[in-house]
């Protein structure tokens, strides 16, 4: 199990878009520097909406790490610049007939 969490950066500040990724590797495991360059690229991206980023990354982490099982999560780490006092994001992907319930029910939830 391979877990990353970083920012998405935002304009000159410390705050910006939570970006968790989980996953159990197959055969390719993401660099931790790579993880972090990817965000920051996306930080110059017009993603959109939360969901769209989501759908991006974990897109773009199928294509590329080719993972057994993927979580992304994203979230606004501060609520003060929304109404809403959270909005998070979890998307779970993973290849055909590939299960494993004692390794999934250990992780920690979103």
């Amino acid at each position: 199990m391979v877990a990353l969490e970083d920012l998405i950066p935002r304009g000159g500040d410390d705050k910006g878009t939570r970006v968790g990724l989980r996953y159990v590797p197959d055969k390719m495991v993401l660099r931790a520097d790579a993880y972090c360059a990817y965000l920051e690229a996306l930080a110059g991206a017009e993603a959109g909406s939360l969901e769209d980023v989501a759908v991006m990354i974990l897109d773009d982490i199928n294509n590329e790490v080719v993972a057994r099982w993927v979580q992304v999560t994203v979230s606004l780490p501060d609520p003060t610049d929304s109404a809403l006092e959270f909005h998070g994001i979890v998307l779970e992907d993973r290849q055909p007939k590939w299960d494993n319930p004692a390794l999934l029910s250990r992780l920690k939830r979103f």
